[in-house]
Parts: structure tokens; sequence; C-alpha cells
């Protein structure tokens, strides 16, 4: 693949629309309830046939299932449109769910507000407006960890040691960072009440194709710390490069699942997700 191509495919997925029965053969798991309810009996997170919107009535996702087991790193990839970041949204309380349930270590947290789930150790790093420009970086991972102020000096020297930008840029405003930084402060404010599960939603999008490198090395970095990470990204090949399983919605419901590698070669999923460029690496 010439660095032209790899550039295009870094700017989103194309879906091709081609008609299913057009698609090749291929050794594709198809998501179905049973295959779920049997793998995920002992996840961390649990999200079972999930239904929810923005506006009464009209639903984004339409019995979305998904899983992720301690430790992982689960990626969500689709079309435009599919729900994606409408389930990480509605997993973290911001998108009301009219059915289904999500759980945690076995715990009902269906419909919980973002100030619950933060205690319990769900994070969340929203694609925009995801840090506060006019604060320093120092300001902002102190307002990570308002719930628990004693905890900051443990959970800085952490997040330091990952990002240790931010250690040099503390006292920097956020707003005066590049893209790439401020995407660092976002992920460390998340870090600071130690979560055990991080949702990122679309941590790329925008980025230099550097930048983006950056952000994919540091999802991998938080991950290694044994810090469970859903992430919904733009950049399909990347995303799937690097997790462990992999989710495809399509239409508000899992489409395909199954490791990231195998997900990255599959003729279906090649022609319909990932755009004609994927068949040529």
């Amino acid at each position: 693949m010439s660095d032209e191509e790899v550039n295009e495919l870094a700017g989103g997925i194309a879906p091709t629309g081609v008609p299913l029965a057009e698609v090749p053969e291929s050794s594709a798991e198809v998501h179905s309830r049973e295959g779920h309810l049997a793998a995920s009996g002992d996840a961390l997170l649990r999200a079972d046939e999930v239904v929810a919107g923005y506006i009464p009535g009209v639903s984004i996702l339409n019995g979305t299932d998904l899983y992720a087991d301690e430790g992982e790193l689960v990626g969500i990839i689709g079309p435009n449109g599919a729900g994606k970041s409408t389930l990480l949204k509605a997993i973290f309380g911001l998108v009301s769910i009219t059915s289904g349930t999500v759980m945690l270590r076995g715990e009902k947290i269906t419909n919980l507000k973002a100030h619950q789930l933060v205690p319990r150790g769900v994070g969340f790093v929203p694609q925009s407006n995801n840090v506060f420009p006019t604060l320093s970086v120092l300001e902002n991972l102190e307002m990570g960890v308002f719930l628990r102020p004693k905890k900051f000096r443990q959970r800085f020297d952490f997040v330091a040691d990952l990002f240790p930008v931010l250690a040099d840029r503390r006292s920097q405003r956020a707003g005066s960072l590049s893209g790439g930084e401020r995407q660092m402060v976002a992920m460390g404010r998340a870090l600071m009440m130690e979560p055990s599960v991080l949702l990122l939603d679309e941590p790329s999008a925008g980025l230099s194709p550097a930048m983006q490198d950056e952000v994919f090395f540091n999802t991998k970095q938080i991950n290694s710390t044994g810090v469970t990470v859903v992430m919904v990204e733009q950049n399909a090949r990347r995303c799937l490069q690097i997790c462990d399983r992999g989710y495809v919605l399509d239409q508000g419901k899992s489409a395909y699942t199954g490791p990231g590698a195998g997900l990255i070669d599959d003729p279906k999923v090649v022609e319909l997700y990932l755009g004609t460029l994927g068949k040529a690496r």
C-alpha cells in the first residue's frame, strides 16, 4: 500500500455499499446472541441487546451486544451512523437506554449517570471538547480526581509516567497545546480516578498521521497497565491492528466480531467496512 493510500484510509472508513450477497464468502464470525452469551459470562463490561437513541421513538442502537474481558483492548468500527459513539455514550450514561442492560463486574449499571459511574471505575474520553482549555494541564488533571483529591499525587505520578510531556507542560494552558497533546491531557484526566474500564471515542480524529500514531501507541501503553480499553475509531485499520478483539457495528447492531487481525484480513469486512483500499495491503 502506498503512503497516499495509507493517508487516505487514515481519514476514515469508506463503506463501499456492496450488497452482502455480492461480497465473497469468508471466515468472518457473524455476531450471534448465542456466541455472545457463551463468551461473555465472566466479562468485566457487558452490554446486552442495548436499544438507545437521542430522540424518543428513534433508536440509533437496535439491540447491540458487546463485552470486554479484564485487561482487553476492544475496538469498535463501522460506517458513519452505525451507532459506534452512541454505544459508548449509552454505556457512560450520556444517552438513555430504552431497553437492554449494561453490566460492570456483574452489577447492573444501565442508565447510571457519569458521576455514578466514575467512582465505580468507568472512565470516558469524548471525541471533542475533552479538555478545559482555559485551565492549565495540572488543573485539568486535578479536575479528574476532584471526587478523591487525596489521591492526586499518586495518580499524577502514574499519569506523568505514561505521558512525561504533561509533567513538563503542567503549567501550560491546555488550550494552547497541540491536538495530540490535548488528547494526552484528556486521557490523563480520565485515568486520574484509576478506572478499570476506559472508553475512548474517536481518539485519533482530526490529528495528523504522526499524532495518530502517538495516540494508538498511548492507547496500547494504557492498556498494558491493566486498564481495559473499549475504543471507537474511524481509522479502522489501525484500530484493528492494536486491539485484541473487534466489533463491526452496522445499523445499530453488532454485525461481526473476532480478533482484530482476523477482521483486517476478512474479505467481507474489507469490502463492506474498510473500503477497497483494504485489499491493497
